[in-house]
């Protein structure tokens, strides 16, 4: 009998030990590595079935199958990502988070620095809202895509619509339009 009880518990132990969710620190460490890292199974095990991005008055929602569009759109940048702080408020985090990528370099604020408050639904990510960004010059940002928008107006019209084109093609096509200024004579 006490061999049967020990087994039970045993059994009991290792498979609680499987189930441990992680908590919402390391789920936002894992978020963060996974983009870093091109792994975007890492990201659906940590996001929910369904996850809104926030950014000042867009707001993107998205399923599993439609956030990994937005994860191929950002790749194309090649981004690389660095996790500063995390602080948890509850059932959120605030994550302070550095983005260097093409797009931040060419809008002269790379790496991009920001705040953003991360909120979860059974221990998944659900909500991405950026709250601040730190030392950004909006003015620079603003005139470099200012400029780029109307020099693809002018010369190249089958690119524009890139900006708000958060699709694998969007990317590509603001890649090209930055190789096409840098190279404008």
């Amino acid at each position: 009998m006490k061999n049967t009880i020990l087994i039970l518990f045993l059994i009991g132990v290792f498979n609680s030990c499987n189930n441990q969710k992680i908590n919402h620190n390391e789920a936002v460490t894992t978020y963060y590595k996974a983009f870093d890292s091109g792994e975007f199974n890492k990201i659906k095990e940590v996001i929910h079935d369904s996850v809104t991005l926030i950014s000042g008055d867009f707001i993107m929602p998205f399923d599993k199958n439609t956030f990994y569009e937005f994860y191929t759109w950002d790749s194309i940048f090649e981004p690389s990502y660095e996790v500063i702080e995390l602080i948890e408020d509850n059932d959120d985090v605030i994550a302070t988070i550095s983005q260097k990528n093409i797009r931040n370099a060419f809008l002269k604020n790379n790496p991009l620095k920001l705040n953003v408050k991360i909120s979860f639904v059974s221990g998944k990510i659900t909500k991405i809202e950026e709250l601040d960004y730190i030392d950004v010059n909006w003015d620079t940002w603003s005139q470099r895509k200012d400029s780029l928008v109307s020099m693809v107006k002018i010369n190249h019209p089958e690119l524009d619509g890139f900006v708000n084109d958060m699709t694998m093609k969007g990317a590509v096509n603001y890649l090209q339009a930055m190789e096409l200024y840098d190279n404008r004579d």
